[in-house]
């Protein structure tokens, strides 16, 4: 198992500080399931450290590609690290089953229907920048991208996008209980926390999702993380997103 890697965001960083009103306010949230059953959002993180990635929508290939790469990550991994692997979308969770069929996703699901933990965590809305790198987990342009995009749509059960198509996503890694270790809001459709990096500051072995030597993909990760913390992420508001 791989050390994890302190990078506490926010004022819940820290023996007996108080717990963030944001994370607070978030984990009275509901979720919904596949079946539609709702559960609390702070009963996922709890107990033990959970990575928790919030989705654009289902439709977006972007963010499609990149739950492909998710699916990868072996399940002993984040057994043996003692972490939770979580996708949260904002669609209805009628979506979930065939999205996770579609990207052979076999860890966790949730939507939030009502983009209030979106809102909470002060995800961004509309794209940005741009000018953002393109992202090591998509492989589509633009052009035959959202040419996917669309088809999925017109064949789909239910011909609608899937949830906000403005709505960006972002990553975090919480728990156990009130620890907000890492933040990660995304510009736009490209600008994903690159998996490895997550996974590492996580404590969660990584993953080669290319034919590189390992040795290289170590250094882009030692990179990816050294950057991550010259440039702490930025908020309007709201003292969760305070670097400590």
């Amino acid at each position: 198992m791989a050390a994890p890697v302190r990078q506490q965001v926010g004022a819940g960083a820290g023996a007996g500080a108080e717990e963030p009103a944001e994370l607070r306010a978030a984990a009275w949230c509901l979720v919904q399931g596949a079946d539609g059953g709702p559960v609390r959002f702070g009963a996922l993180f709890r107990a033990r450290r959970a990575i928790v990635v919030f989705v654009r929508h289902f439709l977006c290939y972007a963010c499609k590609e990149y739950v492909e790469d998710l699916a990868k990550i072996p399940k002993d991994f984040l057994q043996d690290a003692n972490v939770r692997l979580i996708v949260i979308g904002q669609s209805s969770y009628h979506h979930i089953k065939p999205f996770c069929n579609l990207t052979r996703y076999p860890h966790e699901m949730y939507v939030d229907p009502d983009l209030a933990l979106y809102k909470i965590f002060g995800m961004k809305r509309g794209e940005a920048a741009t000018t953002s790198a393109q992202s090591p987990h998509v492989k589509s342009n633009l052009l035959s991208g959202s040419i996917k995009s669309i088809w999925r749509a017109m064949t789909s059960p239910a011909f609608d996008f899937q949830g906000d198509p403005a709505q960006q996503g972002g990553t975090l890694i919480l728990g156990p209980g009130s620890e907000v270790n890492f933040l990660h809001l995304d510009k736009n459709r490209l600008d994903h926390a690159p998996i490895n990096t997550v996974l590492q500051l996580a404590g969660v072995k990584t993953v080669n999702f290319t034919n590189k030597p390992q040795e290289e993909v170590f250094e882009e990760i030692a990179l990816c993380i050294r950057s991550s913390r010259a440039a702490p992420p930025k908020a309007s508001s709201g003292r969760l997103f305070h670097w400590s």
